[in-house]
């Protein structure tokens, strides 16, 4: 799956996550800003990437800011902001 173009989903609220993605060639790039990183951080990307290669994403740029969210807030946060940019929603 190829994403056409930067999309975002969710909130810097307390307990959510926001996911922005972008197209990038040649690989996959993923970013992880967290309260939580020290402990989480290496979840969180694991939680991400998981997402990323069910969706079939082989090719983008993905920033996460995490403040505190559950894993399947986290899950779907990402797989929203793939949907949208890949243009169908």
């Amino acid at each position: 799956m190829e994403i056409l173009k930067s999309a975002s989903a969710g909130t810097i609220e307390s307990s959510d996550a926001y996911v922005e993605i972008e197209p990038k060639e040649g690989a996959l790039d993923i970013q992880i800003e967290s309260v939580v990183k020290e402990q989480f951080g290496e979840e969180i990307k694991a939680a991400v990437k998981d997402v990323l290669d069910e969706n079939g994403v082989k090719n983008a740029s993905v920033r996460v800011v995490d403040r505190g969210a559950l894993e399947c807030v986290i899950r779907a946060r990402v797989e929203t902001a793939i949907l949208r940019g890949k243009g169908e929603e």
